[in-house]
C-alpha cells in the first residue's frame, strides 16, 4: 500500500504498516541486525547505519513481528532501542529491521471526535472514512521561527470565571495548571473543553489511569465537545516511549489544525508524566542523573515540546498544559522549569479542595503574563481591585478569628471583609457551569459595586 493509498479509506494501522514496511524515502535499507542485550526498558542491537529516531522493527524469524523501537542512543557498534510496545516474545534471535523511518502522526478532519494512541491507531477499532486521514507528518518539528508568529492580541475565552476574569488567558498562550494530587486538575480541564470558544481541542492524556479515559471522553465531555476534539492516549501501564510520544503525536495534530487557520486548544495532562517517562528512558540509555534523578535531556526536550504550542501565520494554538507539584513548585525541577518557559500559571491549592471550593485556583499566587495585552482596562482595574481584596483578607482573617480585629482601623480590611463573601461566590463555579466573558466583567462590576 502506497501513500497515496493509505489516505483513502483503508484503515489507518494498515497504512502505517505500509509505513513502517515500504517507505524508504530514496534511502536504501540499511541490513537488518540482531538483539544483543535487553535490560529494563531498552535493548542494543548491533545496527551500524541507523540514525537517531529512527523506527526499527523487532522480528521473531519463528514468529513474525514482535513490536517497534525506536533508536534512542548510539554506542560503539551497537544501537539503543527502546520499545513501542510490549516485549513479550523477545529472544536473542529477533531481528531488528531498520524501517529508514521515524515515527508518523496520522493528520486529517477525520480525527474530530475520535481517540487514538500514540502510533496514531485508532482505540475504537473502527474503520477511518474516505478523506479523514489526508496525510501524516513527523511527530518532531522545529517549532515556527519567532519573527514568523501573529502576534497575540485576542482573548480566548474559557468559560470559567476565576481564570477568565482575573488571569485571562489569550489566543496563542501557553498556560501551566499546577497543583497536588487531588486538587482538581483533571476536573478543570473537562470544564475548559466544555467552556472553551477553541475550533478545535487537543486532549493527550499521557501516563493517565487506564479506567478515567473512558469517564473523561463519554462522562466529563459533552457530545459537542466531544464532536471537536481529538483525544491521545497512552495509559501509566504503556512503554515509556508511548508515554513521551503521545505528547509529541498531540502537538503535531494541533500544529496541523494550526496550519489550517484553527483556533486550537491544546489540553496535555500531564507534562509530569512526560518528564517522568523521558527521566525512565534517558537514565536506561545511560545518561547521568542530575536534579531530583531527571537527566540532562528532560531540560532540553521541554522547550522543545512547549515551544511548538503558540500562534502561527492565521491560526494558533494555546496550550494548557497540567504539572504534578510535589511539595513546593520552587524545589520541584519539573514545575520550575515549565514555569519559566510558559505564558503564565494556575495555581491549585488542596486547601481549596479540602473547603469544597472549586475550582481550587488560588488568585494570589496565580499569574497571567498577557492579560495586560487582551483585557481592557476596565477589567484589568477590577482584577487588580479583587487582588487586592483577598490580599488584605488574607493578612487579617487571622485577627478576625481571634477577635483582635477592630472595625475602622482599616479601609482596605474593612472593603476586604465586606466583599469577601462575594468574591469567594463569583470565584466558585460548579462544574458543568459556563459562563461568557461578558457576564465575567459585569459580575466583577457587581462584586465591586
Amino acid at each position: 500500500m502506497t501513500l497515496a493509498q493509505a489516505t483513502g479509506p483503508a484503515r489507518l494501522d494498515e497504512a502505517l504498516a505500509a509505513l513502517r514496511d515500504g517507505l524508504q524515502r530514496g534511502r536504501p535499507r540499511p541490513p537488518k541486525g540482531k538483539v544483543q542485550r535487553a535490560l529494563g526498558v531498552t535493548i542494543h542491537a548491533s545496527l551500524r547505519d541507523v540514525r537517531l529516531g529512527e523506527i526499527c522493527e523487532l522480528r521473531d524469524p519463528a514468529g513474525g513481528s514482535v513490536a517497534l523501537a525506536e533508536v534512542v542512543g548510539l554506542q560503539d557498534s551497537y544501537a539503543i532501542l527502546t520499545p513501542i510496545g510490549d516485549l513479550a516474545g523477545l529472544s536473542a534471535e529477533t531481528e531488528v529491521v531498520p524501517t529508514g523511518e521515524a515515527l508518523l502522526a496520522p493528520v486529517g478532519p477525520g480525527l474530530l471526535g475520535r481517540a487514538i494512541d500514540a502510533t496514531g491507531m485508532a482505540l475504537d477499532g473502527a474503520d477511518w472514512p474516505r478523506g479523514a486521514i489526508t496525510g501524516f507528518r513527523p511527530v518532531h518539528a522545529p517549532p515556527p521561527p519567532p519573527l514568523a508568529r501573529d502576534l497575540i492580541e485576542a482573548p480566548l475565552q474559557l468559560g470559567l470565571r476565576a481564570i477568565d476574569g482575573l488571569l485571562g488567558c489569550a489566543r496563542g498562550q501557553r498556560l501551566g495548571i499546577f497543583g497536588p494530587a487531588g486538587a482538581g486538575k483533571s476536573s478543570l480541564l473537562a470544564d475548559i473543553v466544555a467552556g472553551t470558544e477553541a475550533d478545535v481541542i487537543v486532549l493527550a492524556l499521557v501516563g493517565e489511569r487506564g479506567r478515567e479515559v473512558r469517564e473523561t471522553l463519554e462522562r466529563r465531555l459533552s457530545p459537542a465537545a466531544r464532536a471537536r476534539t481529538v483525544a491521545i492516549v497512552a495509559t501509566s501501564d504503556r512503554p515509556a516511549l508511548e508515554r513521551v510520544k503521545a505528547a509529541h503525536v498531540a502537538t503535531t495534530i494541533a500544529e496541523y489544525f494550526r496550519d489550517t487557520g484553527r483556533h486550537v486548544l491544546l489540553l496535555m495532562d500531564s507534562i509530569t508524566r512526560f518528564a517522568r517517562a523521558q527521566r525512565e528512558i534517558g537514565l536506561a540509555a545511560g545518561e547521568p542523573p542530575t536534579r531530583r534523578g531527571f537527566p540532562p535531556s528532560l531540560f532540553a526536550a521541554l522547550p522543545r515540546l512547549l515551544e511548538r504550542a503558540g500562534p502561527g501565520q492565521g491560526g494558533s494554538i494555546t496550550g494548557i498544559y497540567t504539572v504534578l507539584t510535589e511539595g513546593e513548585a520552587e524545589i520541584d525541577p519539573v514545575a520550575e522549569e515549565v514555569m519559566a518557559l510558559l505564558d503564565g500559571h494556575i495555581v491549585l491549592s488542596n486547601e481549596l479542595a479540602q473547603q469544597n471550593h472549586f475550582p481550587a485556583i488560588d488568585i494570589l499566587k496565580s499569574r497571567s503574563r498577557l492579560m495586560s495585552i487582551v483585557a481592557p482596562q476596565q477589567q484589568l482595574d477590577d482584577a487588580q481591585r479583587i487582588r487586592e481584596l483577598l490580599a488584605r483578607h488574607a493578612e487579617v482573617e487571622l485577627l478576625v478569628r481571634v477577635g483582635e480585629y477592630e472595625a475602622g482601623s482599616d479601609k482596605l480590611a474593612d472593603a476586604a471583609l465586606a466583599r469577601i463573601d462575594k468574591i469567594r461566590a463569583f470565584l466558585r463555579q460548579p462544574s458543568g457551569e459556563q459562563e461568557s466573558l461578558e457576564r465575567t466583567r459585569e459580575r466583577m462590576r457587581e462584586v465591586l459595586a
